[in-house]
C-alpha cells in the first residue's frame, strides 16, 4: 500500500490517480477522458478543499518538525518479454536512492509510452527496508511474426517486402501500418497499376503475437492513351516520343509490355529531353513536371510544357592553363570546334578526352573545366577548357585479390601497368581488358586508391574466379554416325598457371576421334605462346573412309603494333591414308586413294580486340593467314592456302550486340599437283551457313554427282544477340547466313549464293558455349532440307 506523510501528499496523490484515470493513453498513441472518473475527481476536489486549507493552515502554525522524505529503495521493471529492462530504465529519471518525487513519476510515466513499444503502462509502489520500491508494469504492445499477401499476381512478394518499411519480429505500430499501405499503393502506381486497392489485416497468434496481411487487388494496368508537349517548337511530339522510355499504347504494346506508366522512367524522361534539347543548343530550355490525369475506361493523358528558349551557337573553343602539349595539338583532339551548335554531351565527351591525354602522361587527377561565356544577344557561346595538371602519379602498390586458384603472377603478366611507374589511364583499361579475355574470371574490377603521399596510388585489382575445368561425357545417334559416345576433358587454367589442355575422345558407328591440345601462353615468362597438339581421326564417308594421324605445333608473339595484334608460325603434318573408294565416285576422289601426306607452314597475323572472346559485347577480329605446303616441306601434296576473317561486334541497346562477320578463302595447287577433296573448301553446319548439312555447299561433280570441293569460298554471317537469363550467362539470338564455294574457274560472285535465316539460344558455360540453333534453309534445292537443328558444346563463333 501507498503511505504518505502529510495530507497535502495524500491529496496530490489522489488527484494523481484519478487524473491518471481521466486521461488515459490509448495504445500509447493518444489521450481520451473517462467522464466517471472526471465527475469523482471534481467531487473529491470540492470535499478536500476546505480541510486542504484549513491543513495547510495549521501546518504553517504549527511548531512540528518537517515530514521527513520518502527515499527510493529500488526500481523494477515487470511484465516485458522482448524489451530488455536495461532499455526501459535508460529512460527513465527515478533512479535507486533518489527522493520519491510523483511529478517525476508522471514523466516517467509518458517516456516509457514514448518508446513506442508498450499499449499499458502502470507505476505501482511497495515498502521496502529502507524506502520504497517502485515498480513500472507494462503490457507490450504485439510484435509482428508473420507478413503474408494476397492477391499479388503480377509482383513478386520479395518486391512487395522491400516497400514496406516493416520488418519481421518488429512492434506493431498501427500508424506505421497505414503507411506501408500508402507505400505499396505507390509501388503499384509506379508500375501502372493506378486502381490497385490494398487493405491491411492483423490476425492475433499466441506468445503476443500477431500476422500482418495484406490484402491485394491489383486489377489491370492502366494504359497511356496519349502523351502531349506544350511549347514545343523546333521538335514535334513526334522527335520528343522516339526519346522517351515512356509510351502510349500501341498495337504491339502486349508483346513489349510498353503503353503503361512507371513514374520512375517518366522521371528519367525529362532529363533525357533536358539533356536532347541542351545537345541541340537549347541551354536554357525548361521541362515543366508531367501532369497526369486520369480518366476512368479511357486512361491516362501526360503533358509536359516545355519552354525551348533560344538556340545557342558555338561561335569559339580554346585550351587554357596548364598545358603539357601545344594548344593546337590539344584542339584537334577536341569535338565541339566542329559543332554548329552546342552539344552538351560533346563537351562532357571533350572533357573526357582532354583528362585521358593528361591521364596517359602521368596525370591522375588532372582536372578540365569547360568555362562558357554567353552571348544572350547573338545567342552564341564561347568555351575554354581550362586545365589544371596537378602532380604527376606514380603507382605505390598493386594488390591482388580474390585469385583463390590463379597465381599473382599469371594475373599480373596481364596488366600494362607495374609498381613504381607513372599513372597510365590507358594502361588500366586495357589492363582489365586483358584479364576479361583470359576467360578465367566472371568480374575483373581495378580500383583506385590514394597512396602514402598525394602523388602515389594503390591499385586493388578484385577478381571473381570461374570455374575453368570441364569433364563431360555422353552418348547419342546421328544420321551421320549413329550411336556414338564422346568424353571430353578440358582445363583453361591448368593447376592456376594460365596453361590450356584439352583432350577429347569420340567413338561412333562411322567415326573416331582422339585430339590432344595443350597451349603455354607465356613461354619463360615471356610474352610468346606455344601451341601443340595430335590427333587421329577416322571417318567414313558416303563415298571413301579417311583415316589420319597429325600434329601440329605453333608459336604466337607480339608483333610491336599494338597489344591486340600477334602473329603465328605454325608447322602441321598430317598423314591420311584414303580406303575403301567406291567404284563409282569423281575422279577427284579415286585420285587421293592411298596415303596422301601433307606437310605445311602456317602464317597468320591476327588482331584480337574483342572485350572477351564468349559474350563478346564490342570489339574485332581480324586476321589474314597464309599455309605453305610441301616443296622444301616435303610431303605428297603441294598447295598454297590463303584465308581471311573479319569480325565486328557492336553494341546496341537494353545489352544487345550484333555481329557482322565476313570469311574468305582460295587454295590453289602448284606444280600442277592435285589437292585433295578434304583440303579444300566446303560450306554448311553450325560455324559456317546453317541450316544446311556440315559440307553440303559445295560445287558438285556433274557426272557423278559427287561434292567435291571448291577453291575459293566466302561466307557471311549477320547475328542479332540479346539477353535472356544475363546472370546465367543465356542469350538469344536471329541470324541471317549466306556463302558459297566456286571451283577455280568461276569467279567470285553473289549468283546463286546460298542462304538460311534462323534463331536459336546460346548459354555460356564453364565447358564453353552450349549452342542450340535453327537454320532454315530460304532456297532449298530438290535434294536439301528446308531446316535443321544444330547442337554443340565449346568453341567460339
Amino acid at each position: 500500500m501507498l503511505k504518505v506523510a502529510s495530507l497535502n501528499q495524500c491529496v496530490n496523490y489522489l488527484t494523481y490517480l484519478n487524473l491518471k484515470k481521466i486521461f488515459c493513453l490509448s495504445n500509447g498513441n493518444g489521450l481520451y477522458i473517462q467522464p466517471a472518473f472526471f465527475i469523482l475527481a471534481f467531487l473529491t476536489f470540492l470535499f478536500l478543499k476546505p480541510v486542504l486549507s484549513t491543513a495547510e493552515m495549521a501546518d504553517e502554525n504549527s511548531d512540528s518538525p518537517e515530514a521527513v522524505p520518502v527515499r527510493v529503495e529500488s526500481v523494477l521493471i515487470k511484465g516485458n518479454r522482448r524489451i530488455e529492462t536495461d532499455a526501459i530504465l535508460v529512460v527513465i529519471r527515478t533512479k535507486k536512492g533518489d527522493i520519491l518525487d510523483y511529478g517525476i513519476l508522471d514523466k516517467d510515466l509518458r517516456d516509457i509510452y514514448k518508446m513506442g513499444y508498450f499499449k499499458d503502462v502502470q507505476i505501482e509502489t511497495a515498502d521496502g527496508t529502507s524506502g520504497k520500491i517502485v515498480i513500472f508494469r507494462v503490457i507490450e504492445k504485439p510484435s509482428i511474426d508473420k507478413i503474408v499477401f494476397e492477391g499479388n499476381k503480377k509482383e513478386g512478394e520479395d518486391k512487395l517486402k522491400k516497400e514496406l518499411g516493416i520488418d519481421l519480429y518488429s512492434i506493431l505500430d498501427n500508424n506505421e501500418v497505414k503507411q506501408s499501405v500508402n507505400r505499396l499503393k505507390d509501388y503499384y502506381r509506379q508500375k501502372g497499376y493506378y486502381n490497385a486497392e490494398i487493405k491491411d489485416v492483423i490476425e492475433l497468434l499466441d506468445n503476443n503475437e500477431v500476422l500482418l496481411k495484406y490484402k491485394i487487388t491489383e486489377n489491370e494496368k492502366v494504359c497511356i492513351s496519349k502523351i502531349q508537349f506544350l511549347g514545343n517548337k523546333r521538335f514535334d511530339d513526334d522527335d520528343l516520343k522516339d526519346i522517351m522510355e515512356t509510351s502510349e499504347k500501341g498495337f504491339f504494346s502486349w508483346i513489349t509490355n510498353s503503353g503503361y506508366l512507371e513514374k520512375k522512367k517518366l522521371e528519367f524522361d525529362v532529363h533525357k529531353i533536358t539533356s536532347f534539347y541542351q545537345n541541340h543548343g537549347y541551354i536554357k530550355a525548361k521541362i515543366g513536371k508531367p501532369k497526369i490525369t486520369y480518366v476512368k475506361d479511357k486512361g491516362l493523358t501526360i503533358i509536359i510544357e516545355i519552354d525551348e528558349g533560344p538556340q545557342y551557337g558555338v561561335r569559339t573553343v580554346s585550351v587554357e592553363g596548364e598545358l603539357i602539349k601545344p594548344a593546337d595539338e590539344l584542339l584537334e583532339k577536341v569535338q565541339i570546334k566542329n559543332e554548329k551548335v552546342f552539344n552538351r554531351e560533346t563537351v562532357r565527351k571533350d572533357i573526357q578526352t582532354l583528362r585521358s591525354i593528361y591521364g596517359n602522361e602521368g596525370y591522375a587527377y588532372a582536372n578540365v573545366d569547360p568555362i562558357t561565356k554567353e552571348d544572350n544577344e547573338n545567342h552564341l557561346i564561347d568555351i575554354a577548357f581550362v586545365i589544371t595538371k596537378g602532380q604527376k602519379v606514380r603507382f605505390e602498390r598493386i594488390n591482388i585479390f580474390g585469385n583463390t586458384i590463379t597465381r599473382d603472377k599469371v594475373i599480373r603478366r596481364e596488366l600494362l601497368v607495374i609498381e613504381d611507374d607513372y599513372y597510365n589511364g590507358a594502361a588500366l583499361k586495357y589492363s582489365t581488358q586483358n584479364l576479361n579475355r583470359l576467360g578465367f574470371f566472371e568480374d575483373v574490377q581495378i580500383q583506385k586508391r590514394k597512396g602514402s603521399a598525394d602523388d602515389l596510388m594503390i591499385l586493388d585489382v578484385n577478381v571473381k574466379e570461374r570455374p575453368t575445368g570441364s569433364f563431360s561425357f555422353g552418348a547419342g545417334y546421328s544420321s551421320v554416325d549413329d550411336l556414338f559416345g564422346t568424353v571430353q576433358l578440358s582445363q583453361k587454367n591448368l593447376f592456376g598457371r594460365g596453361q590450356q589442355v584439352k583432350a577429347q575422345a569420340r567413338i561412333g558407328g562411322t567415326s573416331s576421334l582422339f585430339d590432344i591440345r595443350f597451349i603455354e601462353p607465356w613461354v619463360l615468362d615471356k610474352p610468346v605462346s606455344l601451341d601443340s597438339r595430335i590427333y587421329k581421326w577416322e571417318y567414313e564417308y558416303d563415298d571413301y573412309t579417311k583415316d589420319s594421324f597429325g600434329a601440329s605445333l605453333g608459336v604466337g608473339f607480339l608483333v610491336g603494333i599494338d597489344i591486340f595484334t600477334r602473329a603465328y608460325i605454325t608447322y602441321s603434318y598430317d598423314d591420311a591414308d584414303i580406303t575403301d573408294i567406291d567404284d563409282y565416285v569423281s575422279r577427284y576422289i579415286r585420285d587421293m586413294e592411298g596415303r596422301n601426306k601433307t606437310s605445311s607452314m602456317v602464317f597468320e597475323i591476327r588482331r584480337d580486340s574483342r572485350d572477351k572472346p564468349w559474350d563478346t559485347s564490342r570489339g574485332s577480329v581480324n586476321s589474314f593467314s597464309f599455309e605453305y605446303a610441301g616443296g622444301l616441306l616435303g610431303g605428297d601434296i603441294d598447295f598454297n592456302k590463303y584465308f581471311a576473317k573479319s569480325a565486328w561486334y557492336f553494341p546496341l541497346f537494353w545489352k544487345t550486340v550484333i555481329l557482322v562477320q565476313g570469311r574468305w578463302g582460295y587454295i590453289e595447287a602448284r606444280d600442277d599437283g592435285h589437292i585433295p577433296v578434304y583440303q579444300k573448301f566446303t560450306l554448311g553446319g553450325i560455324n559456317t551457313v546453317r541450316g544446311f548439312e556440315y559440307g553440303d555447299i559445295s560445287p558438285i561433280d556433274p557426272e557423278y554427282g559427287d561434292k567435291i570441293g571448291g577453291e575459293k569460298m566466302m561466307c557471311y554471317n549477320l547475328e542479332y544477340r540479346f539477353p535472356v537469363l544475363k546472370k546465367q550467362g543465356l542469350v538469344g539470338l536471329v541470324f541471317f547466313d549466306a556463302g558459297n564455294v566456286f571451283e577455280k574457274d568461276e569467279s567470285w560472285g553473289f549468283s546463286g549464293i546460298r542462304k538460311s535465316a534462323g534463331l536459336g539460344i546460346r548459354w555460356y558455360s564453364p565447358m564453353g558455349p552450349l549452342r542450340l540453333e535453327y537454320g532454315k534453309n530460304l532456297d532449298p534445292r530438290d535434294d536439301e532440307e528446308s531446316g535443321k537443328w544444330e547442337f554443340s558444346v565449346g568453341g567460339a563463333f
